[in-house]
């Protein structure tokens, strides 16, 4: 396994919710700056245009106080007043502006003081022109007087829109700062948000990698698994087909020793009995009985003898045939189960070992109907067919579940494995109440 740091996944999703939330901060301060300098420049300009809205006012009551003075003529004296009337209340809405700035206020009284001044001298001119005094109001016109209050009232009014063009200027200023400020904090913020997901996208590479090596492992370990119980499952089967041959050689060498040890015992005894009983004669029955008595006994003994030789290796199938052989089994099981076992048998082509084994497939399945299945009839069925030889064993008794044999029982385990290893196949048919069906395929010899 490689090495691979967890927590830094972990911390990967906290990080990118800090950028996330850094980046809202930088954006909301930087749209709270530019909406207050936004402000405080729509409030710079309303200040400069009222204040061009004044000066404008004056010109106009100037205007019409020097036309009406040297005309005399009463239209001139409307503009007149109404540049008076809209100088109070611009004068009002600039108190009102810079209600908020009381530290302009002084400026502004300044200018309120100079233009009190100026709209005094010109309706007392006004007024003179009115009484008709030509001397006095010509006095006024012609002095200094009207023309210092202007320039005191531009002066006055330039200072405060340098002022207002300094306010413009500085939130403009601010406005480029609040942009500034939000460029390099997406900036910023985008950066981190890149190098955060290029660490994400590296540890998901090392997660996968991990995980793929852990696979690999597993994938290894899996297979090693399956070699080692094929392995083991081979060298089972080797086991089990030699000590099934260890037994059937231990069988064939036992029935040799009945046969030749025991018969030739059983054989000299009764001939022995055969001479004593030749000369023994009539003369006492009682011997006599006795005799014919050992006699029986001596071939119930060779009787005994040649069903357990039959039994442990039956000399039909060496000296007669499959088919022979199996025609004595059938007789002799159907004998022992109280009735005649139905035989369809065909000559087929197997060697020593197939044939063995179809015997003794057999010989169990008449074993297992006996104790088990309290059937009524049996049909033993052998056919060839191309390349292979069928052998059949079917009966009407209980049956039984396949599925829920369990593995503890070795007799049809015991018949599949000799089967297998005869290079064959074995089918069991089953089910409760429906009778069983044992057949088995084989390969027939060249």
């Amino acid at each position: 396994m490689g090495r691979f740091s967890i927590p830094g996944v972990v911390l990967s999703l906290p990080a990118a919710g800090l950028a996330a939330a850094l980046l809202i901060g930088i954006n909301e301060t930087g749209y709270r700056r530019s909406h207050e300098a936004l402000q405080e420049i729509a409030h710079a300009q309303s200040i400069r245009a009222t204040l061009g809205r004044l000066m404008t006012q004056v010109l106009d009551a100037e205007t019409g106080q020097r036309g009406y003075l040297l005309t005399g003529e009463a239209r001139y004296l409307e503009p007149y007043d109404k540049a008076v009337a809209g100088i109070g209340q611009t004068m009002d809405e600039l108190e009102k502006l810079y209600g908020t700035t009381p530290a302009r206020s002084a400026d502004l009284q300044d200018l309120n003081r100079e233009l009190s001044q100026k709209l005094a001298e010109i309706d007392f001119s006004v007024t003179l022109r009115k009484q008709g005094n030509e001397d006095a109001w010509r006095f006024v016109l012609l002095t200094d007087i009207g023309r210092e209050h202007m320039e005191a009232i531009r002066l006055q009014t330039g200072k405060l829109m340098a002022e207002t063009h300094s306010a413009v200027e500085s939130g403009q200023q601010q406005v480029v700062r609040a942009l500034q400020l939000s460029r390099l904090g997406i900036a910023s913020v985008a950066l981190a948000g890149l190098l955060a997901f290029s660490m994400y996208l590296r540890q998901t590479n090392a997660l996968k990698s991990a995980d793929r090596r852990q696979k690999d492992i597993l994938e290894q370990e899996r297979n090693n698994l399956e070699l080692q119980v094929r392995e083991r499952t081979a060298r089972l089967t080797e086991l089990a087909t030699h000590l099934q041959q260890v037994r059937e050689e231990e069988r064939a060498h036992l029935a040799r020793e009945l046969h030749d040890e025991l018969g030739s015992l059983l054989t000299a005894a009764k001939l022995d009995v055969a001479r004593i009983k030749s000369r023994v004669g009539t003369e006492s029955p009682e011997l006599i009985e006795r005799m014919l008595h050992l006699t029986e006994t001596l071939n119930s003994g060779i009787a005994l003898k040649r069903r357990i030789i039959e039994n442990l290796r039956p000399s039909s199938l060496s000296n007669l045939g499959l088919v022979a052989a199996l025609e004595i089994l059938t007789r002799e099981s159907g004998d022992q189960l109280g009735f005649a076992i139905s035989a369809d048998l065909e000559e087929v082509r197997l060697d020593d070992t197939a044939q063995l084994t179809a015997y003794r497939l057999v010989q169990e399945s008449f074993t297992n109907i006996g104790k088990h299945a309290e059937a009524r009839n049996v049909t033993l069925l052998l056919r060839a067919i191309p390349g292979f030889a069928r052998v059949e064993v079917r009966d009407d008794g209980r049956g039984f579940a396949v599925d829920a044999v369990a593995p503890a029982t070795h007799g049809l385990a015991g018949m599949r494995h000799r089967v297998e290893a005869a290079g064959g196949q074995l089918t069991i048919v089953s089910e409760p109440g429906k009778g069983t069906v044992v057949s088995a395929v084989l390969p027939t010899s060249a």
